[in-house]
């Protein structure tokens, strides 16, 4: 039984292993996609051009640095809120020390 037992963990661990090359996976999809989004912006670029254009007038170079900053900002918000969120990401935790503590359990009740 305790055979079983350890058979049965493993094969959920390996599953784990699964799970994580999914998770690398969908992270690419995520980063091609941002990829798509980024050429979208090449959209947005344009009309930030003709803001520039339109704003050319008053001063040019306040214009462009008012761009640079809020682009910035966005960006390193946007990657802040990235990493926090990966760095705390985890794989069924509760899965797997629920079924150590089962096995635990089964091992003291059969003989």
């Amino acid at each position: 039984m305790r055979r079983l037992l350890t058979i049965g963990e493993n094969r959920l661990e390996l599953m784990m292993v699964e799970v994580q090359e999914q998770r690398e996976r969908l992270l690419h999809a995520i980063v091609l996609a941002l990829g798509v989004a980024a050429f979208g912006l090449l959209g947005g670029i344009t009309l930030t051009g003709a803001v520039v254009v339109l704003l050319w007038d008053y001063s040019p170079l306040a214009v462009f640095l008012a761009l640079t900053a809020l682009y910035c900002a966005a960006a390193v918000f946007l990657y802040r809120r990235l990493t926090l969120m990966l760095r705390d990401w985890k794989n069924l935790p509760d899965t797997l020390d629920q079924l150590r503590k089962d096995r635990e359990c089964l091992e003291k009740s059969l003989p």
